[in-house]
């Protein structure tokens, strides 16, 4: 499910070239997941590695993560 979940997310990915020539990866409503690369290639093969530490550290801290494309990985609350 996280890999979907992933494929999904980095379907939203926007790239720019920023200043000096460098080019800057990320994904609306995933404050925090950002690649830079020396060409356009590099900023998108660091983005899916940056996303899945994000995604491991939010899951591991509790925090709510996005849903996207219907799919949610953040835990339910278990009620007593």
């Amino acid at each position: 499910m996280i890999d979907e979940y992933m494929q999904a997310a980095l379907r939203r990915a926007t790239f720019q070239e920023a200043e000096a020539g460098l080019y800057i990866g990320e994904i609306p409503g995933f404050d925090g997941v950002w690649s830079q690369g020396s060409t356009l290639d590099e900023a998108r093969a660091e983005l899916p590695e940056v996303l899945e530490g994000w995604i491991l550290l939010g899951l591991r801290l509790g925090h709510d993560l996005p849903v996207v494309d219907g799919i949610n990985l953040t835990p339910a609350l278990e009620t007593v």
